[in-house]
């Protein structure tokens, strides 16, 4: 052992046994004082002679106690230059948080310990509670709890890369080596290390990019990101930086085309730009795995990304950097395929992608661009792969850059632990408030006037237009409208009408909604964060310090009105607590605006001045403009204290919004630094997601649910319940079928887990850490209803992220099956009992509610089918979430995973009344992604149950502090009205081309999924989507030039809607889809 570095080296740089070069790279090793006193410590000698071996120098450090940044300090600095590095590259094989361990972690004390050292920090683990041979042949991979102890936590510090480098022998207990993972970590930090040494003008950066579903208008799918744009940007970024970048074109438009092809090539091709043919000997010779994948795909090369020769790489050479088009999952297209419980191995294109960029391209880096691709969700263990896992296969030593939207942490987390990512965060693009158009905008003129004229003759004459107008909006569906003439109805029941439709309409007003696509390295202008400012404004935070109070509710009380109460009669179609609520909106709204505007300059962008001024601010003067506009209004009394609170948090909140790192943070990675931590998730929940450039990762997943989420849970719940039996004459529901995703999870800190918990009327209790592990029954008397039985559906990123909560809920659902109650107050019990008696197993096993895929599988693959039209009826697509999503998580077996249980899955099924998911962000909703008509089983129910009855769908809505309830079809109707049906949407997509015309395609094909899989889609939602994309002529022209493809595939989609009885179009509107149909492919062939 050596005091400080220089001794140290005065040894290690006089040793006979090795010698190294003079740039050979430096590995800082993280060790665990325990293993090295007992003498267990085989497993960290095999990691310094791989290293060693591969001519890395290595210094290796420990401490005395958990606080491991103390090492860090004094050894991995240069002896002489203090406050440079001297390591190149840091591994904790302890398999812990930098400070703390895993009981009292501290992770900010551990990222300014790491952003000072400022190289990438890996963190490695031996096996604990597994042996070798558990863990080989687990399909879960890691045990959950050293998942959430090992791996959850040092994702917090920045910690990246989480490779099992040790076993555990199961005579002994003691760990070893296990040499071939250890090659793959010790290459890995090699490589990451040399990004610091290699000069900048000889890196090699491979762009990849997305194409799903795979189709030539699809090429750079992401999540809210112009990643043509994106990649322009980043080019020019690498260039000044010195960067060997050839040949880019000035205009981003030819980028694309250069991608595609050229012009010509765009309209004439079927195929984008070859840039590399692989013949099948080198192949075979490259890719050591190729083998593996004969059992789905056969003998290379295969039919996919082939010409029958050889295997063809797409994309284009730009010098040092390789932008090129990622394979997708090859079975998409095959219906039998996507009936398969269990996903099917990386085919020999893909394989051969990831090979030219390792060994014949020979990446420094690969850089994934936006969220997501395939790669991370191919088949293998959850976390802690083996060398039989194809995303480790297929990323090999290459250091994995991965831009990820900042409101998807739970995918970024997959992508961190199975394909190696450091990810670096979005933004997503700025929202605006979805506004008013054509007939609604003229009905709320009309609602404008009957409240001025209500009480006076004119009265029932405007209300009858209002009626008329209603039902021209198609808003006959969301509200009762009467037959009749509004002179037979007395003044409060046009009151409560017209209350009604001005909720509606408001409804759909304020909704928030991204406007366009996001420019990597673009933020937003302080003007354009408004509505997303007013939206944090709404919301009480009271574990703020100080605490927050949101702004409606200071208004509210300012009148000695109730905030809570406002809403419900909003809610309700109560024209006087409507009006008022829209009053206190424009308020907000003014107030906000008032403040951005006195501290932005002439360009709209925040002005340090003002900043300075807002800081010096001591008192609440008039001169501030928020001030004015309240003191003008009926809420003058607002508490000064509670808004001096709230608008001092708005300024950390808008000088969060407003900044950028998200090119820094590609600069830093590639320059082998360290890439800061923060959290992913909601920015208007959360802004501490901002500035975006992080390094996203989840939450510590054993803290979840909170005390409020557990607040938030039991209002959804109750009004869920009411809902239901508004509904249903009155009869609470006996079953619910649940879908839990991890981001949901992570965004609301468990809210959605713990509705679960509520519905069956089990509490879940924190422990003395705030750690989530202990049940209590909530008795009958206090929980005043039944327990309701659940049927819950948890996607494979929730299973991948939330294990142990799998195995909370499982015992929760359980313990209310054993409680001795009456069948009719527990549910839970009732239908237990009644499935035991049928199959012939024990209660405890027909209480088997906790459901997801096999581990390493993900979706339902409803959504692949419904997206490359690849399935004949709703039969076929029925069988896939059966067959996929039928695994069982069992808490009595919580290391074995996911274990296939169909036959209960289906009983379970077959009880249930209603289906019900969550919304939890304006930034995504139900036709946004196709995760959700995926996860739904409507139909599926219906068809299960003896009595054939459809069951309610409700989808909760927590994006704004008015917590709602909805039916789906209530919710399908309001996103068709703001985003697909919205000029301000759609036209905000088509300022970014070609991108643009993909995103209103996709919205189109996630609308038929909601009628394949629910039935809840209105005929007018598929004719105003016709009328507004197909009919004008001016429209058809610009979605044809900005992407033919994509055009095509809008097309054939309504087709695919008509013909699949989905929607009612008329002769002519089919002769003329049809004829369209021809005309762009004529185009796209290059036919005249």
């Amino acid at each position: 052992m050596y005091e400080d570095l220089k001794e140290y080296l005065n040894w290690y740089d006089t040793r006979r046994d090795t010698k190294f070069a003079a740039d050979a790279p430096v590995i800082g090793l993280v060790l665990q004082r325990s293993h090295l006193v007992t003498g267990d410590e085989g497993h960290y000698s095999g990691v310094v002679s791989e290293l060693e071996a591969q001519g890395a120098k290595v210094v290796p450090v420990f401490a005395g106690g958990l606080d491991f940044s103390a090492p860090v300090k004094k050894f991995f600095y240069d002896p002489i230059y203090k406050s440079t590095n001297f390591v190149d590259c840091v591994i904790s094989l302890t398999g812990f948080a930098l400070v703390g361990g895993p009981a009292r972690q501290d992770a900010p004390k551990a990222v300014d310990a790491l952003k000072k050292l400022n190289v990438p920090y890996l963190v490695s683990l031996p096996l604990v509670f597994q042996t070798t041979e558990e863990w080989m042949a687990s399909e879960l991979g890691v045990h959950p709890v050293q998942v959430a102890l090992q791996v959850a936590l040092p994702e917090l510090d920045g910690g990246i890369e989480p490779i099992v480098f040790a076993g555990r022998d199961s005579n002994t207990g003691k760990s070893h080596s296990l040499p071939d993972r250890i090659d793959v970590l010790c290459s890995r930090a090699i490589k990451w290390a040399n990004l610091a040494k290699k000069k900048v003008a000889e890196k090699k950066v491979a762009i990849t990019v997305f194409s799903f579903p795979p189709d030539k208008g699809n090429v750079g799918t992401a999540a809210y990101l112009n990643v043509f744009g994106s990649i322009y940007k980043v080019l020019q970024d690498l260039k000044a930086q010195g960067y060997t970048v050839d040949g880019v074109p000035e205009q981003e438009e030819d980028l694309i085309k250069l991608i595609l092809n050229d012009q010509e090539a765009r309209f004439n091709s079927a195929d984008l730009n070859i840039a590399y043919k692989m013949n099948v000997d080198e192949y075979q010779k490259l890719c050591p795995y190729s083998g593996e994948l004969e059992a789905n795909w056969g003998k290379a090369p295969g039919k996919l990304n082939s010409q029958g020769q050889n295997l063809l790489i797409y994309g284009k050479q730009f010098g040092n950097v390789f932008i090129g088009v990622q394979p997708t999952f090859g079975y998409e297209g095959d219906p039998m395929a996507l009936l398969f419980s269990r996903s099917a191995s990386p085919h020999h294109g893909f394989a051969a992608y990831y090979t030219f960029l390792e060994s014949i391209f020979k990446a420094d880096a690969v850089l994934h661009f936006g969220t997501h691709g395939s790669l991370e969700f191919m088949p293998g263990k959850q976390v802690g792969m083996s060398d039989l896992c194809f995303p480790d296969s297929l990323i090999g030593t290459i250091p994995n850059i991965y831009y990820y939207a900042a409101n998807n942490p739970s995918e970024a987390t997959i992508a961190k632990r199975r394909s190696y990512a450091n990810t670096i965060s979005y933004l997503t693009p700025p929202a605006e408030n979805a506004g008013l158009y054509k007939g609604l905008k003229e009905l709320k003129e009309l609602i404008a006037s009957y409240q001025t004229l209500r009480e006076s003759g004119r009265g029932p004459a405007i209300c009858n237009t209002i009626i008329e107008t209603a039902r021209q909006c198609n808003l006959d569906k969301d509200i009762k409208l009467p037959e009749g003439d509004a002179k037979d109805l007395d003044l409060a029941q046009r009151d409560s009408l017209v209350g009604q439709a001005y909720s509606r309409l408001m409804e759909i007003e304020s909704r928030l909604l991204p406007c366009g696509l996001h420019v990597v390295g673009s933020p937003p202008t302080a003007m354009e964060a408004i509505a997303t400012l007013v939206n944090i404004a709404e919301i009480d935070r009271p574990e703020g310090d100080p605490p927050v109070k949101g702004l409606p509710g200071i208004l509210a009380r300012s009148i000695n009105r109730n905030m809570e109460e406002i809403y419900l009669n909003n809610n309700r179609g109560v024209l006087q607590d409507v009006e008022l609520n829209q009053r206190m909106t424009e308020v907000c709204r003014q107030s906000v605006r008032a403040f951005v505007e006195d501290r932005t300059d002439k360009d709209g962008r925040v002005s340090i001045k003002a900043l300075n001024k807002f800081a010096q601010m001591t008192g609440f003067g008039a001169q501030e403009p928020w001030v004015n506009v309240i003191k003008d209004t009926e809420f003058k009394k607002a508490n000064k204290d509670e808004l001096r609170s709230l608008f001092g948090y708005l300024e950390f909140c808008l000088t969060q919004i407003v900044k950028d790192n998200e090119l820094g943070a590609l600069e830093q990675a590639l320059k082998g630094g360290y890439v800061e931590p923060g959290p992913g998730g909601d920015p208007i929940r959360n802004p501490s997601v901002l500035p975006t450039g992080k390094n996203i990762h989840a939450l510590d997943p054993q803290s979840i649910p909170t005390q409020a989420a557990l607040k938030s849970a039991r209002v959804v719940v109750e009004r869920l319940l009411e809902r239901q039996k508004l509904d249903n004459g009155n009869a609470w529901p006996e079953t619910i079928a649940v879908v839990l995703w991890g981001t949901d999870n992570i965004k609301t800190y468990g809210e959605s887990l713990a509705q679960v918990m509520c519905m069956v009327g089990i509490k879940p209790v924190p422990d003395a850490l705030g750690r989530v592990n202990k049940l209590e029954v909530i008795p009958l008397e206090e929980l005043g209803r039944p327990r309701v039985d659940v049927v819950v559906n948890c996607s494979g990123v929730f299973r991948d992220l939330f294990v142990n909560q799998m195995n909370l809920l499982d015992r929760a659902v359980k313990m209310a099956a054993e409680l001795d109650e009456p069948d009719d107050m527990n549910f839970v019990r009732k239908h237990a009992r009644q499935q035991a008696e049928e199959m012939g197993i024990s209660m405890r096993q027909a209480a088997t509610r906790i459901f997801s895929n096999a581990s390493g599988s993900y979706s339902s693959n409803v959504n692949l089918a419904v997206e490359n039209s690849s399935w004949s009826d709703e039969q076929q697509l029925q069988e896939m979430y059966l067959s996929r999503k039928s695994f069982a998580f069992n808490s009595d077996r919580p290391g074995a995973g996911g274990e296939e249980q169909r036959e209960v899955f289906e009983s379970a099924l077959k009880s249930v009344d209603a289906t019900f998911q969550n919304l939890d962000s304006s930034e995504i909703s139900l036709t946004d992604v196709s995760h959700y008509f995926d996860s739904d089983p409507t139909k599926l129910v219906s068809g299960l149950r003896t009595d054939g009855k459809l069951p309610s769908s409700y989808i909760a809505d927590t994006t704004t502090a008015n917590a709602q309830v909805r039916s789906l079809g209530e919710t399908v109707r309001l996103d068709a009205r703001t985003k697909l049906l919205n000029p301000k949407w759609y036209e905000g997509m088509l300022n970014s081309g070609y991108e643009g015309v993909r995103e209103i395609q996709k919205r189109l094909t996630n609308t038929v999924g909601w009628s394949a899989t629910s039935g809840q889609v209105d005929n007018w939602v598929y004719d105003e989507a016709n009328t507004t994309f197909i009919d004008d002529d001016d429209m058809q022209k610009r979605l044809m030039d900005m992407n033919p493809n994509s055009f095509r595939k809008l097309v054939a989609t309504f087709l695919e809607a008509n013909g699949r009885g989905y929607w009612e179009a008329t002769p002519d509107q089919i002769d003329r889809l049809r004829q369209l149909y021809m005309d762009v492919e004529d185009k796209i062939e290059g036919v005249d």
